[in-house]
């Protein structure tokens, strides 16, 4: 069996948000040794997508486009770690994931097979004391998972607005302590 390495990717707007808390919460209950990487996309931003798909086509990425690649590439599970803003992941995550579809065009990256049979993961705080309102963002990391042929690993939610306040979420802590088992 091949050692589980989790990437994190924190969608926020700020460090140390509700998200982040759960995501950590939940990444200090893997067995010991488990290979973490942490990246914060507001230090990785990517330009906009554009698909080139039916005009030059997609060139290898540079940059932080190159970074988050390589460790995608590099993980077998890949968590999204995005506060729910307007139903849905953040803009840094959106972007990240509108990339793939670059990733997948550009020649001798193989990202469609080598994303296949890796797990995908969400965790997400909201404001909102009803969890449906989070099915947009739970939709669109099933179905980009689905589309590659990844798992799909489910979404931690907690509830929480002020830093600090989904600790108070007793049902999102007792579940990050079980999420990634």
């Amino acid at each position: 069996m091949t050692a589980r390495t989790f990437l994190f990717l924190l969608g926020s707007s700020r460090s140390g948000g509700n998200t982040e808390t759960l995501a950590r919460l939940a990444a200090e209950q893997l067995p010991p040794g488990t290979e973490q990487r942490w990246l914060d996309l507001r230090d990785l931003p990517l330009p906009d997508f554009e698909d080139r798909r039916h005009a030059e086509g997609h060139v290898a990425p540079t940059g932080h486009a190159a970074t988050l690649l390589e460790a995608t590439l590099a993980a077998t599970d890949v968590v999204i770690a995005s506060p729910l803003y307007w139903y849905a992941v953040s803009t840094s995550a959106k972007r990240y994931l509108d990339h793939w579809a670059g990733w997948a065009e550009t020649p001798g990256t193989g990202f469609q097979q080598r994303m296949a049979g890796k797990t995908l993961w969400g965790v997400t705080a909201l404001a909102d004391e009803d969890p449906a309102v989070a099915e947009p963002l739970a939709g669109t990391l099933r179905n980009s998972a689905r589309y590659l042929g990844m798992r799909w690993g489910g979404v931690l939610l907690g509830n929480g607005s002020r830093p600090g306040d989904v600790l108070s979420d007793t049902g999102a802590t007792a579940r990050a302590k079980e999420f990634f088992n």
